[in-house]
C-alpha cells in the first residue's frame, strides 16, 4: 500500500477514472490487507513521492497503533460508498443476481467474542426478520453466531453472512446510515457489540482489528467488480 507524499495520483477501474488522490491520502490497501489482485489502476498525473507499507509493515503498524486499523476502515468504507454511489447512478444499477459468501471470524476469535460479550448481548431473530434496515442510524455491529443472514443494497441481494461472519461494522466506524439491509435468511443467533466494546476490541486486539479490515476490504472489492 501506499501513502502518498506530494503529487497527484488517478485511480482507475475498467478503464474509468474513479477517484484522485490527494497529498496525505493511502491508495493500494486492500491488496495489502485481503492479499488479492489489485481492483484498481493508480497513474502518476504529476511528479509525485510515494512511501510503501509491505504486509509485515502493515502487520507492525497494527500492534503499534491501533488507530491505524480504524484509518484504513474508514478509507476502505469511503471507497465502498463510493462504488454504490456509481452503480445508483448507473442505468442498472445491481441487477446482477451475483452474491458473495463472507468470510467468517476464526473459530478461535469467534469463542473469544461469545465470552466477551455474554449472554446480554446475543439476539435472535426468526426468518424473515429485518435487523438493519438501509438508511438508518447504526449503533451496533453483528456477529453471526448461528444461521443465515441476507445483506442486500437497494432491494439487490449482495451477500450471504454465515456464522463467525460479520456486519454493520460500518456505521460504527463512521457514524453514518446504513449502507445495506439485513434480514434473517434463517432462525439465527447474533451477537450484538456496541461502539465502546467495538473501539476496545480494535485498540486490544491486533487478530479482531486484521478480521475487520478483511472483512470491509473483501466486501469494498467485491462492489467494486459489479
Amino acid at each position: 500500500m501506499y501513502l502518498l507524499l506530494d503529487g497527484e495520483v488517478a485511480i482507475f477501474a475498467k478503464n474509468a477514472p474513479i477517484g484522485t488522490v490527494r497529498p496525505g491520502q493511502i491508495f493500494g490497501e486492500m491488496a495489502s490487507i485481503d492479499q488479492g489482485p489489485r481492483s484498481a489502476t493508480a497513474v502518476a498525473k504529476s511528479a509525485s513521492r510515494v512511501i510503501t507499507l509491505d504486509n509485515r509493515q502493515l502487520q507492525t503498524a497494527l500492534g503499534r497503533k491501533p488507530e491505524f486499523a480504524l484509518m484504513l476502515m474508514s478509507v476502505m468504507i469511503n471507497r465502498l460508498r463510493e462504488s454504490i454511489g456509481r452503480l445508483g447512478a448507473s442505468e442498472t444499477p445491481l441487477r446482477s443476481a451475483r452474491r458473495r459468501e463472507s468470510t467468517p471470524l476464526r473459530k478461535d476469535l469467534l469463542g473469544d467474542l461469545v465470552r466477551l460479550v455474554g449472554p446480554g448481548a446475543r439476539f435472535s431473530y426468526e426468518a424473515g426478520s429485518t435487523i438493519v434496515r438501509e438508511g438508518q442510524a447504526g449503533v451496533l455491529m453483528y456477529v453471526v453466531h448461528r444461521g443465515r443472514v441476507a445483506i442486500s443494497v437497494g432491494g439487490s441481494p449482495v451477500e450471504t453472512v454465515g456464522p463467525g461472519g460479520i456486519f454493520g461494522e460500518m456505521a460504527l466506524v463512521d457514524r453514518t446510515p446504513r449502507l445495506a439491509s439485513a434480514v434473517a435468511e434463517s432462525d439465527c443467533e447474533l451477537l450484538a457489540i456496541n461502539r465502546n466494546v467495538f473501539l476496545e476490541l480494535v485498540k486490544h486486539s491486533r487478530r479482531f482489528a486484521a478480521s475487520l479490515l478483511g472483512a470491509v476490504s473483501e466486501r469494498a472489492r467485491f462492489m467494486a467488480s459489479r
